[in-house]
């Protein structure tokens, strides 16, 4: 089928390219003609394991192209894809901005029947809107042409999106008209032939409940982090409550884990822009209101650990952080909590020693160069010298760090793990003071004498 994405960032880089990788006949394009000019050269803009590889593959079978022309692209396309940014406004509500100039952009050029399909994150009524704006610059060039407007929510997790688009949970396609549900069918079907996994319902329910799974799924971290409070203060172990809890087949075991708070392109924003939504009601969301507030708090935890271990007095302290993306297989830095142990850290006039495998580049934009801020090239280039380390993203290659290497680059040697990555008694006997999330912090001290 010949399909036009439009937007080649996150999720229509990874839609357009899935999509080719099973066969059809994919457009990508942008009216970032820079962005466009290296997609041909194969230079990706973004960071996710697997999809270089499948991006160059498909290029080379001529399955998958990319554009900035809306005239030679629109009138080729079967079905297009609206795949564009959609930023928090200033009011807090979601910037259609994007959308809206594509909705008038296909309408300019389409000259046949077509399908256009919502894949951004948009507000319930956006189909609407878009179907809105395209009758109407039609109606400007006296033009009948069929059209439908569908709406088709992504559910991909940054580090897994190509597996996720290729093994779906669930496809979601929300629309008013059975034909164009067949011809969606048509298009996912090579992805579920294990097992349909396909949804088909009304349009706004549609456009809701991608709003709704991620308000669910960031709800469950901030619960944690928020039980991970409680647990410090009464001798609690988040992660042996997480086990018990998770064990429990009605609540399952994932985004569980209690650590510095979540980020990322979509949970901060989606909850704002769902808590905004539901205000446009007058309808209040309390446990919305909570989940963000919770999740801003968190943010601040790891630094005020750091202040306090240290008697609130770092001007004189260097802290190594290791990880800097919001989560691990990822150089998005949109919202991370490290950018906020950063910032607390420099306020304080303590120096900072920072490396990530990946996220390097987009880290430097986001953080002040100044003379207390230090790019490191490895996890013991950024131990040297310093009097903690940080864990802020549970990279593999932190998994099984070299302890003993670190000590003897360290000036003191503890370890506060925003992730939880270690056992807590094993770090102290390897002469660590350690301290972590929802968990006692264990000193090399206690367990020396002990």
């Amino acid at each position: 089928m010949d399909i036009l994405v439009i937007g080649t960032g996150y999720v229509g880089l990874v839609t357009g390219t899935c999509m080719a990788e099973m066969g059809h006949h994919v457009i990508c394009l942008d009216i970032n003609k820079e962005k466009i000019d290296n997609l041909k050269l194969g230079i990706i803009p973004i960071y996710e394991p697997g999809l270089e590889e499948m991006v160059k593959r498909n290029v080379k079978t001529e399955r998958l192209q990319f554009s900035t022309d809306y005239a030679a692209c629109v009138p080729r396309s079967r079905v297009c894809f609206i795949c564009v940014d959609t930023p928090i406004s200033s009011d807090g509500q979601a910037d259609l901005q994007y959308v809206k100039n594509v909705a008038a952009s296909i309408a300019l050029h389409m000259n046949d029947s077509i399908i256009i399909v919502n894949k951004s994150t948009v507000p319930v009524g956006t189909a609407h809107l878009v179907k809105t704006i395209i009758q109407a610059t039609l109606d400007r060039r006296s033009a009948s042409i069929h059209f439908d407007v569908a709406s088709n929510p992504e559910f991909l997790k940054e580090g897994n999106a190509v597996n996720d688009f290729m093994k779906p949970d669930r496809v979601i396609i929300g629309t008013d008209s059975e034909k164009v549900s067949e011809v969606m069918k048509e298009i996912y079907s090579p992805f579920m032939v294990k097992q349909d996994r396909f949804f088909s319902m009304d349009i706004p329910s549609a456009e809701l409940t991608k709003y709704a799974a991620n308000a669910m799924l960031a709800t469950r971290i901030s619960f944690m982090n928020e039980l991970a409070g409680l647990c410090e203060l009464s001798g609690a172990d988040i992660n042996k409550i997480r086990k018990g809890i998770g064990a429990d087949k009605r609540i399952g075991d994932n985004f569980l884990h209690a650590g510095p708070g979540f980020g990322g392109s979509c949970f901060p924003k989606d909850i704002r822009a769902l808590r905004m939504f539901a205000h446009n009601f007058d309808y209040e969301m309390p446990i919305i209101d909570a989940v963000e507030i919770i999740n801003i708090r968190q943010k601040m935890v790891m630094g005020k650990k750091i202040l306090t271990y240290f008697g609130d007095d770092i001007a004189d302290k260097t802290i190594a952080i290791l990880g800097l993306a919001f989560k691990p297989d990822t150089d998005d830095m949109r919202e991370a909590p490290a950018l906020v142990l950063i910032q607390q850290l420099i306020q304080a006039k303590a120096k900072v020693r920072l490396f990530d495998p990946v996220a390097m580049d987009n880290a430097k934009k986001l953080v002040p160069d100044m003379d207390n801020v230090t790019w490191c090239t490895s996890e013991l280039d950024a131990a040297n010298g310093s009097d903690a380390i940080a864990l802020m993203t549970e990279w593999k290659q932190f998994r099984v760090l070299d302890f003993s290497a670190l000590q003897t680059l360290m000036k003191s040697t503890v370890f506060f793990d925003g992730r939880n990555q270690y056992n807590a008694q094993e770090m102290a006997k390897k002469g660590f003071d350690y301290i972590s999330i929802g968990r006692a912090p264990c000193y090399a001290e206690e367990t020396v004498n002990s």
